[in-house]
């Protein structure tokens, strides 16, 4: 005769075992450094979609280069993935960084954190090429109108009007970068605000599965230069003119697609490696494959003293850089010597053809 066989209730520390992603790999292991910046600061909001995202879409740490310039912004990669490569460049010039390091391997993910003053200011010669060449890469910028590093100035995409916390205006208009991404013919552009991971995480997973280059730009209140009545980029003045597009939800390729009979308000976009962005319209006709009808949208909002936030603009099929380039599958950092370099026969012929 059989006994009977009984389980064991699991224990308290069984039953907490952390949440596992496709890689086995737990939440902790994208985290990074604790953060050194302002207690409140809106980037550390960003660092947390960014690792929820990477978490979620079991993005492999291994196979990520983290990218910065100079500034606040520029210390985000320092808290997230800490297992990843990073590379912090000189002020302005992540963008040619990051360009070398992913024709070197092309088999990398990479994500750049950068600022307004970064991309905008010094760098906005390297941001606009980046753009054209459209170079396989996330580029997040961290926008909060001022220059955090040294006491608040006012940074090129500042709004013209706003005031400083001592009551000076800025007599300049803005440098809208999503406007210039747009442009520039860009494959990728949004904008969303750090407050709202909601809208902000699904746009991340759909910016590390598109081929090309993605452009975030994330409104992203200094709680200690800009967080104040005046400022149209605070807390306060984001949320109360805050206008989203649609509701975002990402379906990763390892997940089924799920129809929704609702006619005229559902909008899917499959990306390359298979997954479904998911766009439900709220309250306007908004085609993000239409150039035309963002930058018209972006005019628009920008009248009327709005933040229009979610995807922007998205075009598929578009070559990236090392595509347009005729760079072989095979990433050139695990290319033999003898194959990177040409026989004395080979030189002999391109030297002829120069004469």
């Amino acid at each position: 005769m059989t006994q009977p066989v009984t389980t064991a209730p699991a224990t308290p520390a069984q039953s907490a075992q952390p949440k596992t992603n496709r890689l086995g790999l737990t939440r902790q292991n994208y985290t990074g450094s604790p953060t050194t910046l302002c207690p409140g600061c809106g980037h550390d909001s960003v660092t947390s979609s960014i690792i929820t995202a990477c978490f979620e879409i079991g993005l492999d740490p291994a196979q990520l280069i983290k990218m910065s310039g100079i500034g606040c912004s520029s210390k985000t990669p320092a808290y997230f993935m800490s297992q990843s490569f990073a590379f912090n460049s000189v002020h302005g010039r992540m963008p040619s960084v990051a360009t070398g390091a992913l024709l070197a391997n092309r088999n990398l993910k990479c994500i750049g954190i950068s600022g307004d003053g970064d991309t905008a200011s010094i760098g906005l010669g390297q941001f606009m090429h980046l753009l054209r060449r459209n170079v396989p890469m996330v580029y997040i910028i961290e926008n909060n109108g001022v220059y955090g590093l040294t006491k608040g100035q006012f940074s090129a995409t500042a709004d013209k009007g706003s005031k400083l916390k001592s009551g000076l205006a800025n007599d300049f208009p803005p440098i809208d970068c999503c406007a210039m991404a747009l442009e520039l013919k860009c494959s990728f552009v949004a904008r969303s605000f750090s407050g709202d991971n909601k809208q902000l995480v699904p746009l991340l997973k759909a910016a590390l599965s598109h081929k090309g280059t993605a452009l975030l730009d994330v409104i992203s209140p200094c709680i200690t230069f800009n967080n104040h009545e005046g400022s149209t980029m605070s807390y306060d003045n984001v949320r109360a003119h805050d206008i989203p597009l649609h509701e975002i939800g990402f379906v990763p390729h390892t997940e089924p697609i799920v129809a929704e009979f609702e006619p005229g308000t559902i909008k899917d976009i499959e990306l390359p490696d298979g997954s479904h962005l998911r766009l439900k319209k709220l309250n306007r006709d908004y085609d993000p494959t239409d150039n035309i009808m963002a930058l018209k949208a972006i005019e628009e909002s920008r009248s009327k003293g709005e933040w229009l936030t979610g995807l922007l603009y998205i075009q598929e099929g578009q070559p990236d850089y090392t595509t347009l380039m005729h760079l072989s599958q095979t990433p050139l950092t695990q290319l033999k010597e003898e194959e990177l370099r040409p026989s004395k026969k080979v030189l002999d012929e391109i030297m002829q053809e120069l004469l």
